[in-house]
């Protein structure tokens, strides 16, 4: 393995590990020798992305946490440093959108009911912003590591029918900037903060916004994405990975301080 890829022994901690894209990039992170730790609230599709990843002969640890809560963060942490190290990476893969704050014929902009909308911000943004505060005071303690937040496709170009979801990415964004200054500035300039922008990829989050749930056929909103993405097609969980491994690994140890799309052309594309 190329030595600027090398994450063997790199203890990388994942949010939203048990998810469709979390679950793909933690895989190849454990492939690539790092020891993964896949944090959720739910624990059974965080075991059994473990026991994929042991089969393959990597190393996970499943631990069952609500990114919210700043004690159960806290006690991931600590449960982390005793089997294997403070954390050297982590990646704030935990998020989402709520289809009770989309709008649509029935449910315009005025009526979106505010704990919807709390939701849908707490989730992307406090859910980003508080593992940082307990992962990263380890990362400053040791003058190093690493933090990549998942922005969106959608807090490039706001897109119709989701304004909570594109503003919480939004904000992503902006705290992605801004940590990746203040870290360098106030603890360790080799404290690296990115972010990723997938385009458009099918998770159960928007699904119903993408296909027919009757038929499975494109919607008129997918169908639209497809003619605006030049590559013509939905992302797969694996068209993450490289941009992933690049950002965290040392390949990139003079980048920080940016938001990557990965969308296949879509932010590229006017149109005509």
């Amino acid at each position: 393995m190329d030595i600027l890829f090398d994450l063997t022994g790199k203890v990388i901690v994942i949010t939203g590990g048990g998810g469709v894209l979390g679950s793909a990039v933690a895989a190849d992170l454990a492939r690539a020798g790092a020891k993964v730790v896949l944090l959720g609230r739910r624990e059974e599709p965080l075991v059994r992305v473990a026991s994929r990843i042991a089969a393959e002969g990597g190393a996970a640890l499943p631990l069952s946490c609500n990114v919210l809560e700043r004690q159960e963060l806290q006690k991931a942490r600590d449960r982390i440093v005793a089997q294997w190290g403070p954390a050297d990476i982590l990646i704030n893969g935990a998020g989402g959108n709520n289809k009770a704050a989309t709008t649509s014929a029935e449910l315009p902009v005025f009526d979106i009911p505010v704990e919807a909308i709390r939701q849908v911000m707490d989730l992307n943004l406090i859910g980003a912003i508080l593992p940082t505060q307990i992962f990263a005071r380890d990362m400053a303690s040791r003058g190093s590591g690493v933090i990549l937040n998942v922005s969106s496709m959608n807090a490039f170009r706001p897109l119709t029918k989701v304004p909570v979801y594109s503003a919480a990415k939004a904000a992503v964004s902006n705290f992605t900037q801004w940590l990746a200054v203040h870290v360098c500035q106030t603890c360790s300039p080799r404290i690296r903060v990115n972010a990723i922008a997938p385009g458009f990829f099918l998770t159960e989050q928007n699904r119903f916004l993408l296909t027919d749930e009757k038929t499975g056929d494109l919607t008129p909103r997918g169908r639209s994405i497809i003619d605006h993405t030049p590559m013509a097609r939905f992302g797969a969980p694996e068209d993450l990975l490289g941009t992933v491994r690049w950002l965290i690994s040392d390949a990139a140890q003079f980048v920080t301080g940016i938001v990557v799309p990965v969308d296949g052309g879509f932010s590229a594309f006017g149109g005509v």
